[in-house]
């Protein structure tokens, strides 16, 4: 297989269960770096481990990058040229390396049985209760499996369908080594690796066999994961050089870890539910808890400010911008400029982010995502109407949800008028205001917002009160609370019929 010159990256999930920020910043560097270099983002399902399979997990991952932008060029869903991408489907596939690695003499038939490897460990326990049993060069002489057996009593093994394993036989004094995107210059001792699976029981690949071959038949070029793999490396690379690929091996960059807001260890979905933010960007049913984890979507994120929130967990440009469209951060991204050290997950800052979005995105953007939350909250909005609204009111807004509470008074009467703050300042003559100035209007019943505030104006002028004495009372009675763009638009939207009833509502409430 020639070497690639097109960059091709990958993301290779496993369908676990619901995907985590984490994993999803991780197809995002993976897919910035693709694109910035022209090159082909690839989605794998790893699915090798059948037991933990999670239904509904495989469709979540494609719903989940869907919504953030993240479209593969070549996946299960899409097709490609290195078909199939589920590596369940490719389970022929790696028998025949796992093969070629044992009459190579770099892998092993082990045919020691669970309870056998179980004692193992519990002796190791009873010499020093700290004690690990590790499968390694230091054991495997003393294990059942074609390197301590005769040839003789493997073949009668293997001939009698007894079942094994296929382990790769780790070196004990070699160095092995390699450059990390990130990192720069990592170094491992071999001897302290055990000698890991690579073909289980059941036929299935373990994951380092896997990856391996499948980044080289799909000729990925950079592969992107997280620093929690460090520690598999060493084996990665032995099989890369075993196979005979080692000029073929992907450059890597272990991406740091997302941390608690305290800094203090690992994010987790147990961090969310505690301190009541998301960590999945669309809601996930747990099919084994019942449980229902609540997404950043659900929450009323926008998904240009969730991509750009987690960008910036872990990377930065190098200059004073913050808010980031996909499109320049195809652009601007840089490998050099991610963080070694853990990036704490703040809550707080990807609210803001999202507020910023919202106030910068126009308003044909908003408008499907405003009509579905009120729709939610049992509001029908035309159009028409929300054309106009949706400007004055999404600077109030931090999530879309904010749309309900800043929007529902324009379709439906509030559900309650806070009187109590105004009624302490409220007398005869703003009473006599209000009145006047409702039969007043009935002779024109314009809607224009200005002509409304200039007749208020004068009218007020005319009676001696200040204007900013009645703006509060006039939006008490219209919103039913202090908030809300200019009280006269409010009452030009709102339509002389509405603004009446209202208004004369708070006037007989207030006496």
């Amino acid at each position: 297989m020639s070497t690639p010159t097109t960059v091709r990256t990958r993301f290779a999930p496993s369908p676990t269960g619901g995907l985590h920020l984490g994993g999803v910043r991780t197809a995002l560097y993976s897919y910035l770096y693709a694109k910035q270099h022209g090159g082909q983002f690839v989605l794998r399902i790893e699915d090798t481990d059948q037991n933990r399979f999670v239904e509904g997990a495989e469709q979540y991952i494609q719903e989940a990058l869907a919504w953030c932008g993240i479209h593969p060029d070549e996946s299960p869903f899409h097709g490609g040229p290195h078909a199939p991408y589920r590596q369940s489907e490719r389970k022929d596939v790696y028998k025949q390396y796992a093969l070629q690695l044992v009459a190579a003499g770099h892998a092993y038939y082990a045919f020691d049985t669970p309870e056998e490897l179980e004692a193992r460990r519990a002796e190791a326990k009873r010499d020093n209760e700290h004690a690990v049993f590790q499968y390694d060069h230091s054991t495997r002489g003393a294990l059942r499996n074609s390197l301590s057996l005769l040839a003789a009593e493997v073949d009668a093994l293997l001939q009698a369908g007894t079942p094994y394993v296929i382990r790769i036989a780790m070196p004990s004094n070699e160095t092995i080594a390699f450059t990390d995107m990130i990192r720069g210059h990592i170094e491992f001792e071999p001897g302290l690796c055990d000698d890991k699976v690579l073909l289980k029981g059941d036929g299935m690949p373990t994951y380092h066999l896997a990856v391996v071959v499948d980044d080289y038949l799909m000729g990925i070029t950079h592969a992107f994961r997280g620093e929690e793999w460090l520690p598999s490396a060493p084996v990665h690379i032995m099989l890369w050089e075993y196979l005979g690929w080692k000029n073929a091996m992907p450059q890597w960059a272990h991406l740091p870890l997302i941390l608690k807001p305290d800094g203090h260890g690992k994010l987790s979905k147990r961090d969310g539910q505690r301190l009541g933010f998301p960590v999945f960007p669309l809601t996930w049913g747990d099919p084994a808890t019942n449980e229902q984890h609540q997404g950043f979507r659900e929450m009323g994120f926008m998904p240009e400010a969730f991509v750009n929130l987690l960008a910036l967990l872990g990377w930065n440009s190098g200059t004073e911008q913050e808010v980031f469209s996909l499109d320049e951060l195809i652009a601007q991204f840089r490998m050099e400029r991610v963080h070694k050290g853990g990036a704490k997950f703040d809550f707080e800052k990807a609210k803001w982010f999202n507020q910023e979005w919202i106030k910068q995105s126009a308003t044909e953007r908003l408008l499907p995502n405003v009509i579905a939350v009120l729709k939610d909250a049992g509001i029908e909005a035309d159009t028409e109407t929300l054309n106009v609204i949706i400007p004055l009111v999404k600077e109030r807004c931090i999530t879309m949800r904010d749309f309900v509470q800043q929007c529902e008074y324009f379709f439906r009467l509030p559900s309650r008028f806070d009187y109590d703050v105004i009624a302490p300042k409220w007398n005869a003559d703003k009473k006599a205001f209000f009145e006047t100035w409702l039969a007043q209007w009935a002779e024109t019943k314009t809607t224009d917002f200005a002509a409304i505030e200039a007749h208020a104006k004068t009218l007020a002028t005319e009676r001696n009160i200040k204007l900013g004495e009645l703006q509060l009372p006039l939006r008490i009675m219209l919103v039913g609370d202090k908030f809300g763009p200019n009280v006269f638009q409010i009452a030009g939207l709102l339509g002389y019929e509405q603004t009446k009833e209202r208004v004369m509502m708070g006037v007989n409430a207030l006496g």
